[in-house]
């Protein structure tokens, strides 16, 4: 696929061929393997969802296109999640093909991922198979069994014959995955490598095993196909006595010297207690490793942990930092992002908002799907395609919050007309106090003007200090109507309410509603934690208190463990099992279960619960407009992401 547009000579440098083995990259992008997508059967074929997907990868426009990993043992010790790919016998070949063949079409070299969980393995056994027998540190992996020699040998004859098979379905190389706390990755570090034999101890004992498998591929492979590893640049687990950045380096040293013609590079394991992917990571943290690697080998690197920038991602690939941009989640965002950049359109690129939701349904052998992009995971389903309206309408979206902003444009692109009514001075709903999130919130302002420029785009009339009356509704007259108003919290049960020491969760972070030193949060939910984060970092003594058991109850597993660091590091107090009796000038009247009363002293009381959907215009439009809808926190207060579903399905039914 030969991308076209002002873009491609303003970002010349991601556009420009690369040479990466035997074979000419016809561009700097190489699409990852991206985790694993889980739309596949419980015995490792492929299904029509699953191709449906890698239709749309196809078309990315990424010159090189890794296919998610499918692992090589029969007996189903690499497998790590229920519906993940199976390459552990020639009956697979036939679906492998269809693949590789959609990934030709589009003109991008082929790659397949081999990838044996080790560790993190064996999710239809009772064990799982790494080094030495090392105990899990998260429960909800299997108990581990050390290999012998004849396993470890068995596995290398297992990693080459799925290298095999891969080449014989049409695949351009093999990628094999020495990361994340996954089998090649469990050898390598001194946490889980605890031998005494040829497989462990020094670093080249413990790089043993990866040396072994990358010669055993290349003679599979032959001198003409392309054998790539993906390999920590940090492995974040100091704590448990994990590799160095200076022995991940020499790892990548000894994949060269093996045979490896190019390094991607990863960070991370699934027990690391420090975040690698999430929004709390700047875009160019991780850099530096690239820079580093690249130093150290003369084969072409790959990077792209949470390098999300395309204009950064030019200007580090003129400096030479890495050969390739490895783009994983934003493509799932945004499969357009190539083209856009290519079109010189950098600004309507759609961003990835680092919450991982895609990996909490994942590690919940669910299907993984994208807070930003509804359409991820249904690519198969007319019902989610984006056709154009065949009866054309006016439409009325009520609110430009996530779901009303995702409604209109939706709507508009499929040719309705569309205007939107927003009864503040700007854009955005919740979308503008999520921002305030100490650690990367500001991602949250980056799809607000996102949004701002599909409103351009489409043109829709946006009226913004507009509130909607029935009156104002019959004035615009239109043939639908989308109530996208959200959710408030509303404390009037809870006397107190009225005093002048009350403050609203939402002003403190729109506003910035100034508060006194001593500060009381009211509700543990997202708002109520990110509220009391902004507030510490400000110097305040902040005290958060929860009537449920436990905090972030609203928020996703993947994102969980950060708030809880940040609430131990920011040395916020919490009460759980608490709750609010009354607010009193000089603070709040608390009980625990058992009905011992405290009055916590306060300047300020912030209220960040319960959350209540404003519906009052569900029951005003009903008999205004033909046909009426809810979606978002109108319905029911939940998570930005249900909103923008909510908002992409009716946009693509009216």
């Amino acid at each position: 696929m030969t991308l076209q547009g002002p873009g491609v000579e303003k970002y010349a440098n991601i556009f420009s061929k690369v040479k990466v083995g035997s074979f000419t990259c016809s561009n700097r992008v190489k699409y990852a393997a991206c985790s694993v997508s889980n739309f596949n059967t419980r015995d490792g074929h492929i299904t029509d969802r699953e191709y449906a997907r890698m239709e749309v990868i196809s078309r990315t426009g990424a010159g090189m296109i890794t296919n998610q990993g499918a692992y090589p043992d029969p007996e189903g010790a690499g497998k790590a999640y229920f519906r993940q790919l199976s390459i552990a016998d020639d009956k697979y070949i036939a679906g492998f093909r269809k693949t590789a063949e959609l990934i030709h079409a589009a003109g991008a070299i082929a790659i397949q991922q081999v990838l044996h969980a080790g560790r993190y393995g064996g999710i239809d056994l009772d064990h799982c198979v790494q080094p030495s027998d090392v105990p899990q540190t998260l429960r909800h992996f299997r108990p581990p069994r050390q290999m012998d020699l004849d396993e470890i040998r068995r596995c290398i004859r297992d990693h080459c014959e799925a290298g095999r098979r891969s080449i014989e379905a049409g695949f351009d190389g093999v990628e094999i995955t020495a990361f994340m706390g996954y089998l090649l990755a469990n050898f390598l570090s001194g946490f889980t490598n605890r031998r005494t034999d040829e497989y462990g101890g020094s670093l080249e004992n413990r790089g043993r095993f990866m040396v072994e498998l990358l010669q055993g591929m290349r003679d599979v492979l032959g001198k003409d196909k392309l054998l790539i590893i993906r390999l920590n640049g940090e492995e974040l687990m100091d704590d448990h006595g994990g590799n160095s950045r200076a022995d991940c380096i020499e790892f990548m040293k000894m994949a060269e010297q093996a045979g490896a013609d190019s390094i991607s590079i990863v960070v991370g394991w699934h027990e690391s207690t420090r975040g690698a992917l999430g929004r709390d990571v700047h875009t160019d943290q991780w850099l530096p490793l690239a820079q580093a690697a690249s130093k150290a080998v003369k084969i072409p690197v790959a990077f792209g942990p949470r390098f999300c920038d395309a204009v950064k991602a030019e200007e580090a690939l003129a400096r030479g930092d890495f050969g390739m941009w490895e783009v994983c989640r934003p493509f799932l965002a945004d499969p357009e992002l190539l083209h856009k950049v290519a079109e010189d359109r950098v600004p309507e690129i759609r961003p990835c908002v680092g919450g991982l939701l895609c990996l909490s349904r994942m590690f919940r052998n669910l299907p993984y799907v994208c807070a930003v992009n509804p359409r991820l995971g249904h690519e198969v389903e007319p019902e989610y395609e984006l056709r154009p309206a065949r009866v054309k309408k006016k439409v009325l979206v009520i609110g430009g919050g996530p779901g009303g902003l995702e409604c209109a444009f939706i709507a508009a692109q499929r040719g309705h007309s569309v205007t939107l009514c927003e009864k503040s001075d700007r854009l955005g709903g919740q979308l503008i106090p999520a921002s305030r999130e100490i650690g990367g919130g500001h991602i949250f302002l980056d799809l607000v003007r996102y949004y701002e420029t599909q409103m351009k785009r489409y043109n829709v009339d946006v009226r913004l200090n507009t509130e909607m009356t029935p009156q104002l509704c019959s004035k615009i007259a239109p043939d639908v109507s989308v109530v996208a108003t959200g959710s408030d919290i509303d404390g009037v049960s809870l006397p107190g309410m009225s005093l002048n020491n009350v403050v609203i969760a939402h002003e403190v972070l729109e506003e910035g509603s100034p508060c006194g030193d001593r500060v009381v949060v009211l509700g543990g939910e997202r708002i109520g934690l990110v509220a009391a984060e902004y507030l510490a970092t400000r110097g305040k003594d902040v005290t958060l208190v929860e009537v449920g058991k436990r905090l972030g109850e609203d928020v996703l597993a993947t994102f969980k463990w950060r708030h809880a660091a940040w609430v131990k590091e920011l040395k916020i107090k919490t009460l759980t099992n608490t709750r609010a009796k009354e607010i009193k000038p000089e603070g709040v009247l608390i009980a625990d279960n058992d009905g011992h009363e405290v009055l916590l002293s306060a300047d300020t009381v912030i209220l960040a619960i319960p959350r209540k959907s404003r519906q009052q215009l569900i029951n005003d439009l009903e008999f205004v407009s033909d046909e009426l809808y809810a979606i978002g926190d109108a319905i029911k207060p939940r998570s930005m992401h249900n909103a923008i579903r909510d908002g992409y399905l009716i946009g693509i039914r009216i």
